[in-house]
């Protein structure tokens, strides 16, 4: 054949050809190397593995060579198979290695490794476990290196049996000294919380190096015992290890842990000391480091000293700047990295959508939803997440919800995100139905998703809905948590059932009762103007050792405020200065000047408003805005009233309050001239609703509503109401209709208020006898206050209505308030 044939001949046949005059196509029987086993040394398997190595980049040159082996019978030599298994792994042809294997009849650890080896280079960690229980059901032997592999799979899948089974064996071989595979059982005992399993491992190794050492440090970090971490750093440097990049990244993370800014310093120089002040992976954890203990500054400094930055520096940078509220200077940062062409991910997405999450900037989040979109980002969960957060946090739940529709996957962090912004922005009852939803789809709630749900019954005041997700969180190992069980009480509270919040911090650890829990607490007596329970609860608080803070004298104001108790207030306000060195804030002062302008003491209010230690706040000015109202003071009511707008307050309630008392004086061109200027500021009166539950439904009337299915019903029991009471001595008291018509149409406009209508609706669809519980979104006028208290007597029935500043309990013809709120 001439010889420009094999010159113009395709690759594949040319190495053929090449093979074939380097190898004879066979060897003969008479040649030395005619034995059917090979040592790698001998011509024929060592040319082999040679050329194995030398065509090593290219399969088709491989494939020609394990076709000679194939034809000179050579298949099964250990050594050499394994040479040809390693090959096409690396090749990424396992199918083919795993064919080489198969045609081994009893192939050594080597070959078995580099079979495992390729399944986890190709995140195939299912094959490659199975793979492991083949080498243990053929009684294949099982080395070092094969249960080191085995234990990284099982890692991968978090399967915490397998895992140690495999740990067992090698125990059970006593190649659990290993230093490679001692380290593998160390990290995977550590990422299962076993940490004195780990410890036995670490602590039975007679040589340990860095590895090792980082192995157990770093599970120290990871299980958050960050002391301990630290004591094995200091014995590893008593033992003349020199720590590695890793070690020094733990060692960060654990200052980070420990929350101590100058121990992370510390480090900081031994990581100068150690010559590492250009290693990536340590400055990087140098900045996150920095930014969670809010040292921002030095953050950036450690930032711009990097030589080399990659996408997790600059991540951790803009995070940093996020987390610490500096979003403007985040998105700075952001254009910089676009500047410089870097490769972005949804981690730098994600942190600057929750940037404009906490400042709700509407507008760049929407700018930066647009980049995603044309930048090519997919829709994942974790994106979709952050911007269903964004846009409940803003308000713009229509985008949010149009997210989480569109949203793939979704997890319980996104139900939850969803379900938070509709509880948040007023949508409590919307929130119930989407957890229905989420349990339909088999998505597990957890804590933080219960907890909103709890606040979503006390805003509506479900009663039952609110037991359904107390049993849920009692089934599911929650409610003993303290935040769910403050979340608890404050439902039961508003939901008119104090016993149970009696009962709820009952049965909680003394452990768990924290100032929060104790606050919560007594805010609830105070809702329902329980003044002496409250104080009660705040001395066995301070019996059990729980210092009170702010919030706590709040809550003791509040219900003193709430049970007239004026002589406790004052003595209250006194002693948290005195007694427990806490200072009387501007919330602390409003309290206060709420509580002397509520009891009448309107000059004693007002003295204490001009001498306040600050400017005065608003809060303390509607305060005594409401005392005016309340006690028909016009004079000082449109003086105080005159302050807070020259405060530029856009609270349309100190408008209606102001108006109301121009009202009740009769002053009808004055009432007009402030709707006026709430027009011209573009307020308007939030509409007064109230809610019934009846059944597992909610019921929602407004003030003059004829739209109820039941309507002609609801009107026949509110005829017979007024008929009744007005026989049993009730006069209606017109002064709370704020408009300028006749008196039989005030009593008309009365009897329309949406708290008479809902209360009529409980009498039609609840049995005799039992509570009927209202909630009213506003403050409860004087006429339905006192309307109520004959309806309690001549049905026979208790009524609570939770208003806007507290409970009432009607039961016959008495309220619980002693007509004080």
């Amino acid at each position: 054949m001439p010889v420009f044939f094999f010159f113009f001949m395709p690759s594949p046949f040319f190495l053929v050809f090449r093979l074939a005059r380097k190898i004879p196509s066979r060897v003969s029987s008479s040649s030395p190397f005619s034995s059917r086993s090979f040592s790698l040394g001998d011509a024929p398997a060592g040319r082999f593995s040679s050329l194995l190595r030398e065509f090593s980049k290219d399969v088709v040159g491989v494939k020609s060579v394990h076709a000679q082996i194939v034809v000179n019978d050579i298949g099964s030599e250990q050594r050499l198979a394994t040479v040809l298994v390693s090959v096409y792994r690396d090749l990424g042809c396992l199918e083919y290695a795993r064919k080489v294997f198969d045609q081994i009849p009893h192939p050594e650890a080597p070959i078995c490794t580099a079979v495992l080896v390729g399944y986890l280079r190709r995140e195939l960690y299912d094959e490659a476990l199975a793979f492991f229980e083949l080498m243990r059901s053929r009684d294949l032997e099982i080395d070092d290196r094969a249960c080191n592999f085995a234990l990284k799979a099982c890692s991968m899948v978090s399967d915490y049996e397998r895992g140690m089974d495999v740990i067992n064996i090698a125990v059970n071989k006593g190649i659990q000294r290993n230093q490679f595979l001692a380290s593998s059982m160390v990290n995977f005992l550590m990422n299962f919380g076993k940490v004195k399993e780990a410890r036995m491992i670490f602590d039975g190794l007679r040589v340990r190096d860095v590895v090792c050492w980082n192995s157990i440090i770093g599970g120290y970090v990871q299980a958050r015992q960050f002391n301990d971490a630290f004591v094995l750093f200091f014995e590893m440097c008593k033992y003349g290890v020199r720590p590695n990049p890793v070690t020094m990244a733990s060692m960060i993370q654990a200052c980070e842990g420990v929350g101590s800014l100058d121990l992370g310093k510390s480090v900081h120089g031994f990581v100068l000391c150690l010559e590492m002040g250009d290693d990536v992976l340590v400055l990087t954890s140098l900045v996150n480091m920095y930014a969670k203990l809010s040292d921002v500054v030095n953050a950036r400094r450690v930032f711009d000293s990097m030589t080399t930055r990659n996408l997790v520096s600059w991540n951790a940078m803009i995070s940093g700047y996020v987390q610490n509220g500096f979003v403007h200077e985040g998105f700075e940062l952001f254009s910089q990295l676009l500047k410089n062409r870097c490769r972005l991910d949804s981690g730098t997405m994600v942190s600057l959508l929750h940037g404009c999450a906490l400042t709700a900037n509407f507008e760049s989040g929407k700018m930066l939803h647009g980049f995603l979109y044309r930048a090519g980002f997919e829709l994942d969960v974790i994106l979709g997440t952050a911007l269903v957060d964004l846009y409940s946090k803003c308000g713009a739940l229509s985008w949010a919800l149009s997210v989480f529709s569109s949203t793939p996957n979704k997890n319980v962090i996104t139900w939850t995100a969803m379900l938070v912004g509709l509880a948040q922005n007023g949508h409590a009852e919307e929130a119930l139905w989407l957890f229905s939803d989420m349990q339909q789809e088999g998505v597990a709630a957890n804590s933080i998703t219960l907890v909103s749900l709890v606040h979503s019954c006390a805003h509506l005041g479900s009663l039952k809905k609110g037991k359904s997700i107390h049993a849920y969180l009692l089934r599911n190992g929650y409610a003993l948590s303290v935040v769910n069980m403050t979340a608890l009480i404050d439902m039961y509270a508003k939901c008119g059932k104090v016993e149970h919040t009696d009962r709820v911090i009952h049965y909680s650890p003394v452990s768990e009762k924290d100032v929060v829990l104790w606050n919560s607490l007594i805010g609830s007596y105070g809702m329902h103007g329980f003044g002496d329970r409250a104080l009660a609860a705040f001395h066995q608080m301070k019996e059990e050792g729980v210092l009170p803070n702010e919030s706590t004298f709040v809550s003791l104001l509040t219900a003193c405020n709430h049970s007239g108790m004026v002589e406790e207030g004052v003595a209250l306000f006194h002693s948290m200065q005195n007694d427990h060195n806490i200072r009387q804030s501007e919330k602390l002062y409003a309290c206060f000047v709420d509580l002397l302008s509520r009891a009448g003491h309107l000059k004693e209010a007002e003295a204490l408003v001009e001498e306040m230690p600050f400017n005065s706040s608003s809060a303390s000015l509607e305060a005594l805005l409401n005392g005016c109202r309340t006690h028909k003071n016009v004079d000082l009511g449109v003086k105080t009233a005159d302050k807070l707008l020259c405060l530029g307050v856009a609270n349309p309630g100190v408008y209606i309050v102001l108006s109301n008392i121009y009202a009740v004086a009769r002053q009808w061109d004055k009432v007009d001239h402030v709707r006026q200027l709430m027009r011209q500021c573009g307020l308007k009166k939030t509409p007064g609703y109230s809610l019934i539950e009846i059944g597992n439904q909610l019921h929602t009337f407004l003030a003059g509503d004829s739209s109820h299915p039941q309507q002609p019903e609801i009107d026949q029991i509110v005829d017979n109401l007024k008929t009744e009471v007005e026989a049993s001595g009730y006069v209606p008291d017109t002064s709370c209709i704020l408009r300028d018509v006749d008196e039989s149409v005030k009593v008309k406009l009365l009897w329309g208020h949406s708290e008479r209508l809902a209360i009529a609706f409980g009498l039609l669809c609840t049995p005799a006898g039992s509570l009927i519980q209202i909630i009213k979104n506003l403050r409860v006028c004087n006429d339905c206050h006192n309307v109520t208290k004959y309806i309690s007597k001549i049905v026979q029935r208790e009524i609570v209505v939770r208003d806007a500043n507290r409970f009432h309990h009607f039961k016959n013809g008495k309220c619980s308030c002693n007509d004080y709120w």
